[in-house]
């Protein structure tokens, strides 16, 4: 999924605000999500400021679907087991002749 938002005014990088700016949360989730290495950032010198280059997070973002994709898919797969769900007959233990 891409961005609606154009990156021109922003330019190539973004700034942690501008990050958290676009995925509507905090500066500092953006920072634990770079510290974790769970969305790729450079910085600016030694200690200078992170920056997010734009299409590395769209790559965040559209991983971020995918993983929601496939836990859907998964929580829906679990109950496909079930015969109440997946249509199945149930079966009952036989009771023994008296």
């Amino acid at each position: 999924m891409e961005l609606q938002r154009d990156p021109a005014p922003l330019g190539r990088f973004l700034t942690v605000s501008d990050a958290a700016e676009v995925l509507n949360v905090s500066a500092a989730e953006i920072a634990g999500l770079i510290e974790t290495g769970e969305l790729p950032a450079i910085r600016v010198g030694r200690s200078g400021p992170w920056r997010i280059e734009f299409p590395a997070l769209e790559a965040f973002i559209s991983g971020r679907y995918e993983e929601a994709r496939r836990a859907g898919l998964w929580h829906e797969a679990q109950f496909t087991e079930l015969s109440e769900f997946s249509g199945a007959p149930t079966l009952r233990p036989l009771l023994p002749f008296s």
